[in-house]
């Protein structure tokens, strides 16, 4: 039987051996691994030695110190202008201002300088590099702008036909067709010698740009729907009642605008209806009125009111103004209203002739001037009708700002203050003398609590928003017209405000005025106050003023004097003994 031979030191020969391949294994690993290492740390973060990118060696260095070399290798060509010729014109091109940059990290990273273990890679840091391009970068935003002022410059911007209307005549815009700069082309062209060594100039060649509304779509516009549209006029059919429009007017309200490659008809609903309104009254009918026209009343006839449906006028006349001859009709839905007030109740008023006029005069001071002034125009033009009354106050409305009144002097407590609408009662007194001789009936009228003796004593109206009001009803068979008009003030002219009334005379009016009575002496008040308007008072009194009534024309009837009394309170003495007071 055999036996295992001893080695030396007793153990069996055959385990030493292996002990002794496993240490040589391992001391190989740990020699090749150590090379492993040391061959990262000389190469792992390197590009390969024999890099070139764009001409420039950037080799054996870290990634961060080839990029620097390459950066610096590129500096003249990245900062030299790109020679073009565009159209056979020499054009510089500074590459950074058409948005071409160049990206050096990442340039170094595609050459292989990145940090890495791949054994492969490390090889190829001892054995390998290759010549690469360098990575060029465009900044779409910029590239685009500088080719916009390229096509400006040397190129030509298209231009859309187009189709219009003067009046009734058709024009034309013809179509061009016009020349730029082929983007893609253009950068491939501009990175290619952007980084070359001696590039050649760069030949670029404008492109033709076809415009959007070509001499086809033009055409086509005037055949279906331009020229037909100024042929003739278009009948608008309200339920039998027919209206022509004519195209030098509705015109105005067509167009031809371009949409997806065609001129497509638009309607302008607003200058379509100010057409049609200005051949029928399209809503509300107009009632008649009265007016001054030279000087004489005059009727201005009403006018009946159609209304029809917008929708229907607007949706249909398009397609209406494109017929041909005889079918150029467009049919609405339509309904005549008739004004409340005809033009036959407006002559049966009988408004012909001037029953009155009265005038008073105001001294200079430009819140007077604005307050009468404004006054006069909103009662100007009143149209009384038999049994109506007259409102000083719902005529002219509240006296504010927006309304057109500034500050003026009123009587508040014996005294003058400032307030809005302050001369306004210059307009009710002015009123109340027109009324007075025009014979209609007094319903509501106070005087001044004191006498302002540029007034009639004794035939004067107040008026507060409010408060007190100026109101008289036309008690006559006939109509009566009010008119108001003011002659502004100057520091060197009194202001003159006139209200005469229009009608059919029905009553002569004559009056009288009585002696002042029940004399009552002013009083004299100092009022400290930092505003105070100084007075010169003086008394108060009683007065009576009688108005006569005589029939005339066809009136037979008769009235009983009337008698206004009015009691005048004493205007006081006011004495501002405030040194610091302001007259506002």
């Amino acid at each position: 039987m055999a036996t295992n031979p001893q080695s030396t030191d007793g153990q069996p020969r055959d385990k030493a051996g292996a002990s002794v391949v496993v240490w040589l294994l391992l001391g190989l690993v740990v020699l090749f691994g150590g090379l492993y290492v040391v061959a990262h740390y000389a190469a792992g973060d390197k590009v390969p030695r024999n890099t070139t990118v764009s001409g420039v060696r950037i080799g054996g260095h870290p990634q961060a110190e080839a990029a620097q070399r390459l950066e610096a290798g590129l500096a003249d060509k990245v900062a030299r202008d790109i020679t073009t010729t565009v159209d056979g014109q020499p054009v510089a091109i500074d590459p950074a201002a058409a948005g071409l940059q160049v990206d050096y990290d990442a340039s170094v990273a595609e050459a292989g300088g990145e940090e890495s273990w791949d054994p492969v890679r490390l090889w190829n840091y001892f054995t390998g590099g290759d010549t690469f391009e360098a990575e060029v970068t465009v900044d779409d935003a910029t590239f685009n702008a500088y080719l916009a002022t390229l096509d400006e410059q040397y190129g030509a911007a298209p231009r859309d036909g187009a189709v219009g209307f003067e009046g009734n005549r058709v024009t034309t815009t013809e179509a061009r067709t016009g020349a730029a700069l082929d983007p893609a082309t253009t950068l491939a062209a501009l990175r290619g010698a952007f980084l070359a060594d001696a590039p050649d100039a760069v030949a670029l060649e404008m492109a033709d740009v076809v415009p959007a509304i070509d001499e086809g779509d033009v055409q086509e516009a005037l055949d279906a729907f331009a020229s037909p549209a100024v042929a003739a006029p278009v009948v608008l059919s309200f339920e039998g009642s027919d209206v022509k429009v004519f195209p030098g007017d509705y015109t105005a309200a067509l167009s031809l605008v371009p949409t997806d490659g065609e001129l497509v008809p638009t309607l302008d609903a607003a200058k379509l209806s100010e057409v049609v309104a200005s051949r029928v009254t399209n809503g509300a009918p107009i009632d008649a009125t009265i007016a001054l026209v030279g000087g004489r009343p005059q009727v201005i006839p009403a006018k009946p009111g159609v209304t029809f449906d917008q929708a229907e006028l607007e949706s249909g006349f398009l397609a209406a103004v494109a017929q041909p001859q005889g079918q150029r009709t467009l049919a609405l839905t339509a309904k005549v209203a008739r004004p409340a007030f005809t033009t036959k109740d407006a002559r049966a008023l009988k408004v012909t002739e001037q029953v009155s006029t009265f005038t008073t005069y105001f001294p200079y001071a430009e819140y007077r001037n604005i307050n009468i002034g404004r006054a006069a125009e909103l009662i100007n033009g009143t149209l009384l009708k038999p049994g109506e009354t007259f409102s000083l106050n719902d005529t002219v409305g509240e006296r504010t700002e927006a309304n057109g009144f500034t500050k003026g002097y009123v009587i508040s407590d014996g005294i003058l203050v400032q307030d809005l609408g302050g001369g306004v009662s210059q307009m009710a007194t002015t009123t109340f003398n027109a009324m007075f001789f025009a014979g209609l009936e007094d319903v509501e009228h106070k005087p001044h609590s004191f006498y302002i003796d540029r007034y009639p004593v004794g035939r004067e109206a107040t008026v507060a928003w409010g408060a007190v009001d100026l109101r008289f009803t036309n008690d006559t068979p006939y109509g009566v017209l009010i008119q108001a008009s003011v002659t502004p003030s100057t520091p060197s002219s009194s202001g003159v405000a006139t209200v005469s009334m229009y009608s059919t005379k029905w009553w002569d009016i004559t009056t009288s005025t009585g002696e002042r009575y029940n004399l009552t002496p002013a009083k004299t008040r100092r009022i400290d106050s930092l505003t105070c308007h100084a007075n010169t008072g003086y008394g108060g009194f009683d007065i009576d003023v009688v108005r006569y009534f005589t029939p005339v024309g066809a009136n037979t009837g008769s009235r009983d004097d009337e008698v206004f009394h009015t009691t005048y309170t004493p205007s006081d003495t006011v004495i501002c003994t405030n040194p610091d007071a302001v007259d506002e």
